[in-house]
């Protein structure tokens, strides 16, 4: 590589400090407008705008209760929901029942409207995950303009920082928007021609239901039998289908593989008889499909050990 020679380096050096003396002027001019006490205040009082919505609408609590309510509707089984308005023509005080409905509209085109709930649901889940990381993203950027930048550069950026106080509040309300089931679009008329004089105006919405849980605690085994028991997260109990499934994990025999079992249930209690001593089961739970179901990918699960019979206790004891 070529040296550089003395006039280069001067050059080089002068051109330096005419960079240093230009910041300087800037930095004069600047005060000459604006005294600095006037842009202290200034800057105190756009930092507390940040640091209140940094505190309020976007703080880390706010965050982590969104992840935990994903979490939750990631969980939840969900639903076409058919809402009867009045009748198109004639008497507006008649509502039609469900069941009255479903004898109107064509399977079909229902099984249609089926699987886009389905892809509605999962792209609404995917786009809440979506944005809750694009919110995270800008709070780090928000706390990182407040941590990094000096008085003067703050002020400087202040537009862009404004506007994206602005963007991200913007999206935390659409996210909250989303975290609601919306209607689903119907393209086609659902209602077959039978030939009636009054077509039902009929609107689908999604509707969730509270994933189903074990109770951890008054689940329990015992020799050759298990009571289960369960809820409904923040629900009122009510009558409903569920479909429960037993394995026997680890089976010895090839006359163990086959141990297991589903067993259809109206309560939310359940006792599973026949079980052999001193094993591990899987139980697994979920709610019997119906003809509404759109979407379903978690069912919970839980495992148990049953206890071995006192005689062998006693014979293991003696030996």
């Amino acid at each position: 590589m070529l040296n550089r020679s003395p006039g280069m380096r001067n050059i080089g050096t002068i051109g330096a400090y005419f960079n240093k003396l230009r910041t300087n002027l800037q930095a004069i001019a600047y005060s000459d407008e604006e005294p600095e006490h006037e842009a202290w205040r200034r800057y105190v009082e756009r930092k507390n705008i940040v640091l209140e919505f940094l505190h309020s609408d976007l703080s880390l609590h706010v965050i982590k209760r969104h992840h935990k309510r994903i979490d939750l509707l990631k969980k939840c089984s969900y639903y076409i929901e058919i809402l009867p308005k009045h009748l198109a023509l004639g008497d507006q005080n008649y509502l039609m029942l469900p069941t009255t409905m479903f004898q109107l509209i064509d399977p079909w085109r229902f099984q249609r409207m089926k699987k886009i709930g389905t892809i509605q649901t999962k792209i609404q889940l995917l786009l809440l995950s979506d944005l809750l990381e694009e919110l995270e993203r800008g709070r780090e950027e928000l706390v990182f303009f407040l941590e990094t930048l000096d008085m003067m550069t703050f002020l400087s950026r202040w537009d862009i920082i404004k506007q994206r106080v602005s963007s991200l509040s913007e999206k935390m309300d659409y996210f909250l928007t989303v975290l609601v089931p919306g209607k689903l679009y119907v393209k086609h008329r659902l209602v077959s021609d039978v030939g009636i004089t009054k077509i039902p105006h009929i609107r689908l919405v999604l509707s969730t239901k509270m994933p189903v849980m074990f109770d951890r605690r008054e689940s329990v085994a015992h020799e050759d039998w298990v009571s289960l028991k369960w809820f409904v997260a923040s629900q009122q109990p009510q009558v409903e289908q569920y479909e429960l499934r037993f394995k026997l994990l680890e089976p010895r025999t090839p006359q163990e593989r086959v141990h297991c079992g589903i067993k259809p249930v109206t309560a939310n209690t359940c006792e599973i008889h026949n079980l052999l001593p001193d094993r591990l089961y899987r139980f697994t739970l979920k709610r019997a499909e119906t003809y509404t179901l759109v979407y379903e990918q978690w069912h919970d699960s839980i495992l148990l050990k049953t206890k071995p019979y006192l005689e062998e206790e006693m014979e293991t004891a003696m030996s």
